[in-house]
């Protein structure tokens, strides 16, 4: 038996620059942070005592003979893909809700490759895991994502992503004193707005208006190096103006990515102290990340609600494997596997 766990992600920087269309031309750089909320994946060879051959539980319990039977297509990919014919249980668990802008859908991605990459006996690097993801969800099923999230989910931490015209990528830690990365914490906070939305499909239109988006883009792109020079001794409430200025520039793209009652929410936190902020992912809903310096943070969290404040911290782990029971007797039953 396997488990992987995988970190979900806020973005703060250049999200929209990581996406093909873009970057193949001008490159792109994203910054980043994977957080203390995590995809879990319990996967293992399933004996061959049961009426079904594989079982696959997610917000759907599949009971299925085939693999082509299954209904998850990250799943069916990745099995695919790996080439694994033999009967599997998969158990999906997360700590926040899907499809809200924090990387969710790759950290499935990148957690099941890393789990059933290990359930067959192999070991694959967190550039790999990423390469791969990338490849499951945008070649396998032809989803309009960037890359940025299969890249954060895999190595974790804070960290600038800077991305070539080639697709090829370097990941560089932002490296700051413990006291610089609890005062940036101590900054931050979180508001689910309690809207889900499919991001693949508002990354869609993001991707049909980027030839008329570059001004944004390049302006957006240009923020992710001011904003990394804030971090190095700036103050902090300019990191957060210069969010909503990103923010701002990102909305502009198109209508659907920031939903009346999103604006309505945002406009709410400003007016209650928030220096700036943005919806993470590709927009429609999701969750709010403002800036907002500590002693006005309880002011904001009161203004905002019946919107759930989601404290956080910064993982620094990327991808583990934290259970690891290799099937030495290449699949058979043991005593204790029924």
């Amino acid at each position: 038996m396997i488990i992987s766990r995988t970190p979900f992600r806020v973005s703060f920087f250049g999200g929209g620059t990581d996406y093909r269309g873009w970057f193949q031309e001008h490159g792109g750089s994203v910054l980043t942070s994977s957080i203390n909320y995590y995809c879990y994946l319990t996967c293992r060879f399933l004996p061959p005592f049961f009426e079904h051959r594989s079982r696959v539980v997610w917000s759907q319990v599949e009971k299925v003979q085939d693999h082509s039977e299954i209904a998850h297509p990250v799943v069916k990919a990745i099995l695919r893909h790996l080439n694994i014919d033999r009967g599997v249980e998969i158990f999906h668990h997360g700590d926040l809700p899907a499809r809200s802008g924090l990387g969710s859908s790759s950290a499935f991605t990148v957690g099941l490759l890393h789990a059933l990459h290990a359930l067959t006996g192999k070991l694959i690097s967190k550039r790999e895991l990423a390469e791969q993801a990338i490849m499951v969800e945008q070649v396998l099923l032809k989803e309009h994502v960037g890359v940025q999230d299969q890249i954060e989910t895999s190595f974790g931490g804070l960290n600038r992503i800077d991305i070539r015209t080639d697709g090829s990528f370097e990941v560089r830690p932002v490296v700051l004193p413990a006291e610089r990365l609890d005062q940036l914490q101590d900054h931050l906070a979180l508001f689910y707005t309690g809207i889900s939305r499919h991001a693949s499909e508002i990354a869609a239109e993001h991707v049909a208006a980027i030839p008329k988006s570059s001004q944004q883009l390049h302006g957006m792109r240009a923020l992710v190096d001011q904003a990394e020079g804030i971090l190095a001794g700036g103050a902090l409430s300019e990191f957060g103006k210069i969010l909503h200025e990103s923010w701002m520039m990102k909305k502009s793209i198109s209508a659907r990515i920031a939903p009346t009652l999103v604006d309505e929410m945002y406009d709410r936190g400003r007016k209650a102290g928030a220096i700036g902020g943005k919806l993470l992912g590709a927009g429609g809903g999701g969750f709010l990340l403002f800036l907002v310096a500590p002693e006005q943070k309880q002011k904001l969290i009161d203004a905002m609600a019946p919107a759930l404040h989601v404290p956080f911290v910064f993982d620094r782990s990327g991808t583990q494997i934290i259970f690891y029971e290799p099937d030495e007797l290449n699949g058979r039953a043991s005593a204790t596997s029924s």
